[in-house]
């Protein structure tokens, strides 16, 4: 971590930190009300082979609003359809990510798969003029912001009842792009994460 930071402030460049999750038509479990005495129950159906897949990018650099960059996928289970993201996914993501940012970046992820795939490194590669990789440690997942913000959205949307997956697709995006205009959530996730900037 310690290498990243100095590599971005030595091009004035964000660090940007990577990572994915999924949620099911199975809410995570929240906290609720109810009446003194009578356990709150949410009934849900909980049923189907769908869910969405969700990449997020949380964005940092020393006097800068701090940013949120994120790509979502509906999977409805049917045949012959991608299982998560690929390859091309996340380079498209790191390009938009480039774009938003205009500026060089210090992407920071994790080992799964898809990010040490022979075409994403020959893509990182062509692009080292702006484009620097670290990779978090096997099992870290406490080092990584973007955990943070996965926290918030799965505590905004527990407990929901959808009633199918555009109705959650529908509400994960919400939480997400709340999430996007207000910084001091994603800096409080660098915070959780016993990460600062120094400016």
């Amino acid at each position: 971590m310690a290498t990243g930071k100095s590599t971005a402030a030595a091009r004035g460049a964000w660090i940007v930190f990577e990572d994915e999750a999924s949620q099911s038509l199975k809410p995570p479990r929240a906290r609720s009300w109810g009446r003194i005495g009578q356990t709150p129950v949410v009934r849900v159906r909980g049923r189907g082979s769908g869910r969405v897949s969700m990449a997020g990018m949380t964005c940092f650099r020393s006097g800068e609003r701090s940013r949120l960059i994120y790509s979502f996928r509906v999977h409805r289970g049917r045949k012959g359809e991608p299982k998560g993201f690929t390859w091309q996914d996340y380079r498209d993501l790191i390009v938009r990510a480039h774009n938003q940012l205009k500026g060089p970046i210090v992407l920071v992820w994790d080992n799964l798969r898809t990010h040490l795939m022979p075409q994403m490194k020959d893509f990182i590669a062509a692009n080292e003029d702006w484009l620097t990789v670290f990779h978090f440690p096997s099992y870290a997942p406490d080092l990584n912001p973007q955990e943070g913000i996965w926290s918030l959205v799965k505590r905004t949307i527990g407990n929901l009842a959808a009633a199918n997956l555009d109705q959650l697709a529908t509400a994960v995006k919400r939480s997400l792009r709340k999430i996007q205009y207000r910084p001091h959530l994603i800096d409080g996730c660098l915070a959780g994460a016993d990460l600062a900037l120094d400016t």
